[in-house]
């Protein structure tokens, strides 16, 4: 056997099982997949997806995923495809099974990562419906550093009810409307089942969507490639020219890091802000950053929010969902008034091959349309997510405020020691204006897991609450919540932090424009309670969400569970 393609693959990592006399039992069972010689000696592009029938948000992919073959064997490459898991937060979300949905992000990263560096793959295209796959993907791109294109799977058509555009949302405060006696049994079914009416990711500006978004804005997926909806037949076009664009970067070797910059991370901060993006998105950034060597905490995330004008009037704080984006010209329309109002780095690399200010160049700013404004005539001056410090989150918290009338409360703690208990709370109607709603010990490590609050938030809301209420929590919030809602409060509970020591009664003070969190305690009765204050136990002693406890770290550094690049002495892409 001769070193027949040696000079392609003397760069890559699928030399060292595809050429010389050494990998002839790995050709052999290249062969027993059918593969032809030349397949052997051309690159090897992992296909990487999070397809399965779990949730509407991931059954598109499989076909998505046969387009990008397409486009990478089109250029002589060689595609492996391979799947990933998902939790879909819609069906997780308000129970046990929650604590599971960020964790998966980890383990989504973890298993790509694996199955790249097992199979020495040169290159990686991922496709990713549900709000964890999306940054799990990006994370594994970094993290390995070979060439790699994102592609989301699009986002679900709205469904409609009595005239009115609805979401998975409408659904989760329906439950809130029924429980107040606003809405009977039927009604509540009715709108259930129209709410979700194809495939595809949760419709307004959620996570899913969100980090979409994101993955434009980071450079890490095609112009234009995230808003089109999942189940139309453009999705495949792009998809197609994503497996293509990845034999370009693997031919220029053009890397994720030499896209994912502090400058690029700048650049998605900017575009989650003037979208009225999901929360979440200030504990993904950080970790991709981390997988980067990047320091990009939750303080850097909101100084940037807190800076950027709000233009785009999507859902759940604005009026349209990821359908209506689309039709106005995609993200690329928000990219454009974003680079003309002078927030957005236009220098930097996307894979492409070339800048995203070159990407946008002839974007043209559509004039007949709401959905997306100007930055010279935003929304509002001021960003739709804002963070908040003070003696009750000195590592800082999060808040969206899109939609929000009133930015500062004052309340009287209502003490829960899990969401379970608040839900329960809530549908009993025990809720009243002025309570501030403190959900705890469901950080990270207290939880285990960080789990969303949207039944709770959403019953909330549909209850008629939502301005007057606070939900104060050290676990997260779907991007789909509204409402006076704030989310990542550090130190977590299960770690000692404030959160933990509040009692019914205590004062919370709330002002999202000056960015303060506190409880009107004094410093000596803060000690006091800190030296009462024991650690509490969780249920979940073995396993994977236990052993997620043992490792993750605080949600301002963007929860992860390994050091990341700055503690790297070599690269998956360079063996």
């Amino acid at each position: 056997m001769s070193d027949k393609g040696s000079n392609i693959k003397s760069r890559l990592p699928s030399r060292h099982v595809s050429v010389g006399p050494k990998s002839a039992p790995h050709r052999s069972m290249y062969y027993a997949m059918g593969m032809t010689e030349e397949q052997i000696y051309q690159p090897f592009v992992g296909v990487a997806t999070t397809w399965n029938e779990s949730a509407p948000c991931n059954i598109t992919l499989g076909r998505q995923a046969q387009a990008v073959k397409k486009g990478v064997k089109e250029v002589n490459g060689t595609p492996r495809e391979f799947t990933t898991i998902t939790v879909t937060d819609g069906i997780a979300m308000g129970h046990e099974a929650m604590k599971a949905s960020l964790v998966s992000r980890e383990v989504i990263a973890d298993s790509v990562e694996l199955s790249v560096r097992g199979h020495c793959y040169d290159g990686l295209v991922g496709l990713a419906g549900c709000d964890k796959s999306l940054p799990g993907l990006m994370m594994a791109m970094v993290r390995l550093n070979i060439p790699s294109v994102f592609i989301y799977g699009g986002s679900i058509l709205p469904g409609n009810y009595k005239g009115k555009d609805l979401t998975i949302i409408d659904v989760f405060e329906a439950v809130g409307k029924h429980a107040s006696g606003e809405i009977d049994e039927k009604e509540l079914k009715n709108i259930e089942k129209v709410a979700c009416p194809t495939a595809g990711s949760c419709g307004g500006q959620f996570t899913a969507n969100t980090m979409a978004c994101i993955s434009e804005a980071l450079g890490l997926a095609l112009t234009n490639s995230a808003m089109t909806p999942a189940t139309y037949e453009e999705r495949d076009n792009y998809g197609f020219e994503s497996g293509k664009a990845v034999m370009d970067l693997i031919e220029k070797n053009i890397r994720p890091r030499d896209i994912v910059t502090l400058e690029s991370l700048k650049n998605a901060a900017v575009v989650v802000a003037a979208t009225g993006g999901s929360t979440n998105a200030a504990l993904h950034l950080p970790a991709i950053a981390n997988e980067a060597g990047i320091k990009f905490t939750l303080r850097d995330v909101v100084e940037i929010y807190q800076s950027t004008p709000y233009i785009g009037d999507m859902s759940p704080g604005g009026k349209y969902v990821a359908k209506d984006l689309y039709e106005v010209g995609g993200v690329p329309v928000v990219i454009k008034s974003l680079l003309d109002g002078g927030y957005i780095n236009g220098d930097c690399m996307t894979v492409t091959g070339k800048t995203i200010g070159e990407n946008h160049k002839n974007v043209i700013f559509p004039k007949d349309q709401d959905v997306v404004y100007s930055c010279d005539n935003p929304i509002s001056d001021h960003s739709s997510v804002v963070g908040l410090w003070g003696n009750l989150a000195e590592e800082g918290s999060i808040s969206k405020i899109a939609g929000l009338k009133n930015l500062s409360f004052k309340g009287k703690a209502k003490c829960f020691d899990c969401e379970e208990d608040a839900l329960t709370a809530v549908l009993k109607n025990e809720i009243v204006a002025g309570d501030a709603v403190i959900i705890r010990y469901e950080g990270p490590k207290g939880g285990p897991g960080m789990r969303e609050m949207l039944s709770t938030t959403g019953a909330i809301y549909g209850q008629g609450l939502g301005e007057t209420v606070a939900l104060i929590t050290d676990g997260r919030f779907s991007g789909g919540t509204r409402g006076f809602c704030i989310g990542h409060v550090g130190p977590e509970a299960a770690v000692g932090g404030m959160i933990g020591l509040l009692k019914d009664g205590d004062e919370i003070v709330i002002d999202a424009i000056k960015g303060e969190i506190n409880v009107s305690l004094t410093d000596e009765e803060i000690a006091k309670r800190k030296k009462e204050w024991k650690p509490r136990s969780t249920n979940h002693n073995s396993g994977s969400i236990w052993k997620y406890a043992q490792t993750v770290g605080p949600a301002h550094e963007g929860a992860v569970t390994q050091p990341g690049a700055k503690e790297e002495t070599h690269t998956y892409a360079d063996i």
